[in-house]
C-alpha cells in the first residue's frame, strides 16, 4: 500500500531538478519565467494510488445493515467503563505487547497470533483501522436525526445506516473530539487526527489530513518551492478495492478546504479527481484473511516499511521502526542508520543540488540572505509559508506543530 509520505515524492523531485539543472538529460521540469525557477512540463500529471482508503477522516464510512460488523466484539466491561474502550484499544496489554514484538523484525511477514478465537479475526477482516466500542444489536433507530446526519448522506438512497467503519486515528488536541457513542454517532467527521498505530501516539497527522494539505500546498514541500514556480499538485487519487465512500473521500480531501481563500499566487484549492479501482492488494488484511479461511489466530502485520523512488542511486529503502534494515542499537547514531527519505538526508540532497548550480542562477529567495539550517531554508520559502499560514488559519487550526528540532541540520 502506498501511504502519503511526502519524503518519497521529494526524493524523486529532487533528482528531476538535478537533471533539469544539469541540462544533460530529459527532466519532468522545464525553465520557468523567473530566474532560477522551474515548472512541471504541461503534458505531465501526477496520480496517487493507494491500495486502501486513507486513515483518518476518509475512513469514517457508513456501514449499512446488510454489511458485516467491522469492529471488534464488545469487551465485557464496556457497559461499566466505556471510557476504557474510547481509545480504540480493545486488547489486553499483554496481548498488545505480543503483537508489537511479533511485528517488529523486518524478516517477519503477516503472522497468526495464537490463542485468539477465529470469531475475533473474522470481525477484524477490514481492520486496517483500530476499533472503538460497539455494543451488541446496534440499530439506526437508537440514533437521533442529528447524529445520523453526518453519515446517512453518504449511504445509498433508502439504505439503513447502523454504524460507521472506525478509524484508529485519534483526534488531535484542540479538536472537538469523538462522542464515543454507540453506532453511527461514534465518530465526528471533518476533524484532524493523528496516524493510528499500536505504539505511542505520534505527532504524524493522518493520511487523510496530509492529502488534504497537499491539495492546497502541493506535494513538493517547502524546500523545493525555492526552485519551483508553482506547486506540484496531484491530478487524481485512486483507491483500491476496500471499504470506500466517494462522499467521505471528497469531504476529507477537498471539502474541508473548499472555503480557503486569499492564498498567495500559484496556490489554490484543487479539484482533484477521486476514483476507486477494482484492484485488490493481495497482501491486504481482508485478502489474506479470505485466503486463510477459518484458520486460527489473528493476523499481525510486520513493522517494516519499503519505499521506492525512481532515482538511479539506491532507489529502494527498507526500514524497521524508522531505521534501515539490519541497523543495530550501537549503530543508531551513525550516518548509515539514516533512512534515505529522512528529513536530514533530503536536506543534504537539496544542498548538493544548490552546490551544483552557480549562485548567480539561484532564485531570489536563496540570494537575499545567507541560509544555513534546515529550519532557515524552510522559513525562507515565503510564499509556501504564507499559504500554509492561511490554510491553518482558515481550515487546519489544530494542526500539530511540534516536530523534532531540525535547527541543527546544516
Amino acid at each position: 500500500m502506498h501511504r502519503p509520505v511526502q519524503n518519497e515524492e521529494e526524493r524523486y523531485l529532487l533528482h528531476q531538478l538535478h537533471l533539469a539543472a544539469a541540462l544533460k538529460e530529459d527532466s519532468i521540469f522545464v525553465p520557468g519565467t523567473q530566474r532560477g525557477l522551474w515548472k512541471l512540463r504541461p503534458d505531465l500529471l501526477f496520480v496517487f494510488f493507494s491500495s486502501h482508503t486513507p486513515c483518518g477522516d476518509a475512513s469514517i464510512i457508513p456501514m449499512l445493515e446488510f454489511e458485516d460488523q467491522p469492529c471488534c466484539p464488545v469487551h465485557r466491561d464496556w457497559a461499566n467503563n466505556p471510557s476504557v474502550e474510547a481509545s480504540g484499544d480493545l486488547e489486553d496489554p499483554e496481548d498488545k505487547k505480543k503483537c508489537e514484538d511479533l511485528g517488529s523484525p523486518v524478516t517477519k511477514k503477516m503472522r497468526h497470533e495464537p490463542g485468539i478465537p477465529d470469531s475475533v479475526a473474522h470481525h477484524q477482516s477490514f481492520g486496517h483501522q483500530e476499533s472503538g466500542p460497539v455494543p451488541p444489536s446496534v440499530s439506526g433507530s437508537h440514533l437521533t436525526a442529528e447524529e445520523l446526519a453526518a453519515v446517512t448522506g453518504m449511504a445509498p438512497s433508502g439504505a439503513k445506516v447502523v454504524d460507521v467503519h472506525r478509524t484508529g486515528a485519534k483526534c488531535v488536541p484542540g479538536e472537538a473530539g469523538d462522542s464515543g457513542k454507540p453506532g453511527a454517532a461514534y465518530h465526528q467527521v471533518g476533524l484532524l487526527r493523528v496516524k493510528p498505530g499500536r505504539g505511542d501516539r505520534t505527532c504524524s497527522l493522518s493520511c487523510s489530513d496530509k492529502l488534504a494539505r497537499w491539495n492546497v500546498l502541493g506535494c513538493q514541500g517547502a524546500l523545493l518551492m525555492h526552485l519551483l514556480e508553482e506547486p506540484v499538485y496531484l491530478s487524481a487519487v485512486v483507491i483500491g478495492r476496500c471499504p470506500y465512500s466517494q462522499e467521505a473521500m471528497q469531504r476529507a480531501l477537498t471539502g474541508r478546504c473548499r472555503n480557503v481563500s486569499a492564498l498567495p499566487k500559484g496556490f489554490g484549492v484543487q479539484e482533484v479527481k477521486i476514483e476507486q479501482s477494482g484492484f485488490l492488494f493481495e497482501q491486504s488484511r481482508c485478502a489474506v484473511q479470505a485466503k486463510r479461511a477459518d484458520g486460527p489466530g489473528r493476523l499481525v502485520p510486520c513493522g517494516a516499511a519499503i519505499s521506492w523512488s525512481a532515482v538511479p542511486e539506491q532507489p529502494l529503502d527498507v526500514t524497521t521502526n524508522g531505521f534501515p534494515q539490519g541497523t543495530t542499537k550501537k549503530a543508531i547514531r551513525c550516518l548509515q542508520a539514516r533512512s534515505r527519505i529522512s528529513k536530514v538526508e533530503l536536506f543534504r540532497s537539496f544542498q548538493r543540488l544548490l552546490s551544483s548550480i552557480s549562485e548567480d542562477k539561484w532564485p531570489d529567495s536563496l540570494r537575499m540572505r545567507k541560509l544555513e539550517t534546515y529550519h532557515e531554508y524552510k522559513e525562507a520559502a515565503s510564499a509556501y509559508q504564507e499559504a500554509w499560514s492561511v490554510l491553518r488559519k482558515q481550515a487546519f487550526g489544530s494542526w500539530i506543530r511540534n516536530p523534532p528540532d531540525y535547527h541543527q541540520f546544516k
